[in-house]
């Protein structure tokens, strides 16, 4: 079933994951306003940040000031504080990738309307298969900038609400687009009792449209942060108001449950990569996985800004055992951790979930790799948890499907390496160049330097002495005599016409000259 028409080609594909950065290099007057990053005046950041307190989230921008705001020592004082503002926001994690700061910063990319783009498309969907309806949109109930849902119903069964959701290929989608239509065709057979079922699915040259149930209570992020599903990603989840996390024995039966479905996945050689809280609604006790689709579709991870910093981490399964390991701290924190590595962990009843938490995301784990799915189902945490389900386990993948699969996981996982390979070189190359310009390296630099001139004085006074002692023995072996000759000259500001009477005073220069005599005999 064609929902898409075709767009034009050679567009290029951007990896949203990716922060941006920016460095404010000058400022200038223009119009009797301070101009900052060549475009951006101070209403700019203004109106950026009034978008951004959404998030609930204190951001830094300095306060507006009408008078004596041409000062020099203001100006620079302002252009500080700014690059302070901006780069707080490009390294927070939820706001570097939403579609205001994105935009703010590269407007040349981001200033699509992705949601109208999105209702263009999914109607050409209903048209061609109007049993389907638009109940509402849920705006930016998502991270992605290039996804979009909307909550739908099926005419035929008006009460069930189901959520289609529709976004751009991502960066990393090297599957043909035969194969991937026909592996997107496979979803809707795939029964597993942890993994959300696809109600239908299909794709075009450059997006995909997934329809799947929805689910009431919301993920279980939504749980944990205690807000209400449907409202934007941003407020709900930036800084939450309430938090909690989970009793031990639901993070050990979910934690038993997600693993099995990783270990399904890797058994079945499906690449998944996008593990997260957001990702997972609860049924019944039971969790359910969403977006397998999303691997197959190119999409970067939600962790990817993480994992490009760890070299160790490059392979799909690892991203997925790391990805567990954000999840299990979440679920027994309430919260995501603030930084990774993670070497200090607050105080849990059951030490065992430390232990694994310390197994992936310590500096130790992160330098030298992650465990397996099947060594963290064999951890105390989890080795004796019962799971009852009586639901068949089916994914049947053809042969040459499956190898297709695997020729584009490798392919995802060599971009990825590329990528930390840069990152690591940038690290490098950033320290060098703090190092360098540091205080204390300038003065060792200085000191250096200093004795570097001490001793080459020293050698060159060697120098001198070693050739005069050189030129005396000569002398001597061929009867050279020295004589000594005294040279007058005048003073410095010698009068050449005196006054009558007074003495001139001369300074003598002794000269030496040498006199050759032949040898007595």
């Amino acid at each position: 079933m064609a929902f898409l028409e075709k767009q034009s080609p050679g567009r290029v594909l951007l990896d949203d994951t990716v922060a941006l950065t920016a460095l404010i290099e000058a400022s200038q007057n223009l119009h009797s306003h301070t101009v900052s990053l060549v475009i951006k005046r101070y209403s700019d950041f203004d109106m950026l940040n009034s978008s951004l307190l959404v998030s609930g989230v204190s951001l830094p921008l300095p306060p507006k000031k009408l008078l004596g705001n041409m000062d020099r020592e203001f100006i620079a004082e302002r252009q500080r504080g700014l690059q302070v503002y901006l780069d707080f926001i490009t390294q927070h994690h939820i706001l570097a990738t939403c579609q205001l700061v994105k935009k703010f910063l590269d407007t040349n990319n981001y200033s699509a309307n992705y949601t109208e783009i999105a209702l263009q498309q999914v109607s050409m969907f209903f048209r061609s298969d109007p049993k389907w309806e638009v109940v509402e949109p849920l705006k930016d109930i998502g991270w992605r900038i290039r996804k979009k849902y909307f909550l739908i119903k099926n005419k035929e069964q008006p009460k069930e609400r189901q959520v289609l959701s529709w976004v751009d290929l991502g960066p990393d989608k090297f599957l043909s687009d035969k194969d991937l239509q026909s592996t997107m065709k496979l979803l809707p057979s795939l029964t597993n009792p942890y993994i959300c079922p696809v109600t239908f699915a299909n794709t075009s040259e450059l997006s995909a449209l997934v329809i799947r149930m929805f689910n009431e209570k919301g993920t279980l992020r939504d749980l944990i942060c205690k807000v209400k599903p449907k409202e934007a990603f941003m407020r709900k989840y930036c800084n939450p108001k309430k938090i909690q996390g989970l009793e031990l024995q639901q993070i050990r039966t979910y934690g038993r449950q997600i693993l099995e479905v990783l270990k399904f996945l890797h058994d079945k050689g499906f690449p998944y990569g996008h593990l997260h809280a957001s990702n997972i609604v609860i049924e019944d006790n039971t969790c359910k996985v969403l977006d397998i689709e999303n691997s197959l579709l190119g999409l970067p991870s939600y962790y990817r800004p993480y994992i490009t910093q760890f070299r160790k981490i490059n392979t799909t399964e690892s991203i997925d055992v790391y990805s567990f390991g954000h999840l299990l701290y979440e679920m027994t924190y309430g919260r995501p951790p603030d930084a990774v590595p993670v070497d200090q962990y607050p105080a849990v009843t059951n030490t065992s979930v430390v232990s694994v938490l310390q197994s992936i995301l310590s500096t130790d784990a992160c330098k030298t790799g992650m465990p397996t799915v099947a060594q963290l189902l064999q951890t105390p945490l989890f080795s004796d948890v019962l799971l009852f389900h009586s639901e068949k386990l089916q994914f049947k993948i053809p042969t040459k499907l499956r190898d297709a699969l695997k020729t584009a996981k490798e392919c995802m996982e060599k971009r990825l390496q590329e990528e930390q390979k840069t990152n690591q070189q940038h690290r490098r190359l950033t320290r060098a160049q703090s190092h360098h310009g540091s205080e204390e390296e300038k003065r060792r630099r200085k000191i250096l330097a200093r004795k570097k001139s001490r001793q080459s004085a020293y050698e060159n006074e060697e120098d001198l002495s070693v050739k005069y002692n050189n030129n005396s023995g000569m002398s001597s072996a061929l009867g050279l005599t020295p004589t000594l000759f005294l040279k007058c000259y005048p003073p410095v500001g010698f009068n050449a016409n005196p006054v009558p009477g007074e003495i001139p005073s001369y300074r003598l220069t002794p000269t030496l000259f040498l006199e050759s005599y032949p040898p007595i005999g």
